[in-house]
């Protein structure tokens, strides 16, 4: 098996996995494959609903010609990896995003959310997004607007060139954590009151009283929780003089 080349029975059977809907580890298991292997694939090749075995394979072909030529001194977006090799940055970013995919977050939001996260910086514009990712303007906008909706990204401008960057903070977690905490209380809220209107001796009213407490005793313990480990682990603040 040469190298890391997948030929295209490797790529038809990845394309029968997905519509099996199996795990990528376990399409891996059936090719002799790394889950990573698969997660790269899947991920630079349409995702798992827009995977098509020929074309994935023609673009395979592609890189391989690409690879016997001089390599171009950056690669996109290669400017805030920190000298690392970017396939390294891509593998990271793949199992990051396969992961979140996993736990709900759409596909888009969660390449650009990795991106952001596997930047030195934390920032890129929707240029250096558009160029690392291979989307559209389109794709970036609308998982940025996503993306700030759960308090996980802001926009900022860049004073070197005044173009828009989208910034993750280090915080970023928290941030999002407390914004969802104020949503759940709000339904605990909503709960509570649909209690009292139908009557909390009713079943129905019941349910509603129990779903608001319930929700009232997670929050206050997730919100408490969450305010002690981010002064435990909250960065220092940058240095922002010419100290580094």
């Amino acid at each position: 098996m040469p190298g890391d080349r997948l030929t295209l029975q490797d790529r038809q059977q990845i394309a029968a996995g997905l519509r099996e809907e199996l795990t990528y580890a376990a399409i891996g298991r059936r090719i002799g494959r790394p889950t990573s292997t698969v997660t790269r694939e899947v991920t630079r090749n349409g995702g798992p609903r827009g995977y098509h075995a020929e074309a994935a394979h023609r673009v395979g072909a592609g890189h391989m010609r690409q690879r016997r030529t001089p390599a171009r001194a950056t690669p996109p977006g290669g400017n805030d990896l920190g000298g690392r090799d970017p396939r390294i940055v891509d593998e990271v970013g793949a199992q990051s995003v396969e992961l979140m995919v996993q736990a709900g977050l759409p596909q888009m939001m969660a390449k650009v959310l990795a991106a952001l996260f596997s930047t030195d910086s934390g920032g890129l514009t929707s240029a250096d997004l558009v160029r690392r990712l291979r989307v559209s303007p389109a794709s970036v906008s609308k998982a940025i607007g996503y993306l700030e909706n759960q308090a996980l990204v802001k926009r900022e401008r860049d004073p070197r060139s005044r173009a828009e960057r989208y910034v993750i903070e280090d915080d970023a977690v928290f941030t999002s954590i407390m914004a969802g905490a104020r949503n759940q209380i709000r339904i605990a809220e909503a709960c509570a009151a649909g209690a009292r209107k139908l009557g909390v001796t009713t079943p129905a009213g019941a349910r509603l009283e129990n779903t608001s407490q319930f929700l009232r005793h997670v929050i206050d313990d997730l919100v408490r929780s969450a305010e002690h480990w981010h002064q435990v682990y909250s960065p220092r603040p940058r240095q922002t003089s010419g100290t580094d």
